[in-house]
């Protein structure tokens, strides 16, 4: 009677052990199944990334040392322009372009484009990338400190095909920051060439400060 007692109590303490191991890998399971559903910031739907800012080598002023970095502004612009034009993504425009005149106009002139390829049916042959040709950059000095001037050669790589034309930059330094303060693309046929003129030379980096001019061209963007 006393080894069946011993042999019960046994029975029940080894099916208790049992049972508590049974639950540590129960309860393992769901941490990890926890674990391999948690959203982390890098992989999470709705992350906000920063806009990148341009600085200035030196805060008060332009130099040759700042060509690379307003090299990288204007053809991080363009990428974001032919996206927006053809795919119809987002671009943030306060990253390159302080002036409200210059960004209200940039942002008509995307919307008048896409809204010609919405038209006629050309939204399934998307932007992939762009590339730069030979590209010039000159300081061009003034009163204000002075200011850059960039030629750029694109060709922009679509889906099928491609096409190319250059785009002309005016660079100032404000405040410490690279901002573009002219943006001229003169292919025949192209926004600027038909609202703008033709063959211009882009050499005022105050045309966007100037009232009378602003309001001259605004009357011309209505009629497209």
């Amino acid at each position: 009677m006393l080894f069946m007692t011993r042999f019960m109590m046994l029975f029940i303490a080894i099916g208790l052990v049992l049972v508590g191991c049974s639950q540590d890998q129960t309860n393992g399971k769901n941490a990890d199944q926890a674990m391999n559903t948690e959203i982390t910031p890098s992989t999470g739907q709705n992350v906000v990334q920063d806009s990148p800012e341009y600085a200035a080598k030196n805060e008060g002023e332009l130099s040759d040392q700042d060509f690379e970095t307003a090299y990288e502004m204007c053809v991080k612009a363009l990428s974001d322009y032919y996206k927006a034009v053809w795919n119809g993504s987002d671009i943030e425009l306060d990253t390159y372009i302080e002036n409200d005149h210059l960004k209200q106009y940039t942002q008509q002139k995307i919307q008048s484009q896409y809204d010609v390829h919405i038209k006629h049916n050309l939204t399934d042959d998307l932007v992939q990338d762009i590339e730069i040709g030979a590209w010039e950059v000159e300081y061009m000095d003034d009163v204000d400190g002075g200011y850059l001037y960039l030629h750029l050669p694109v060709q922009i790589n679509m889906t099928v095909g491609g096409y190319g034309e250059v785009t002309e930059f005016l660079v100032r330094n404000v405040n410490g920051k690279l901002v573009i303060v002219d943006w001229y693309t003169g292919a025949k046929d192209s926004y600027d060439f038909m609202v703008r003129g033709e063959n211009l030379t882009i050499d005022d980096p105050d045309i966007w400060n100037d009232s009378e001019w602003v309001k001259k061209l605004d009357s011309m963007t209505d009629e497209f």
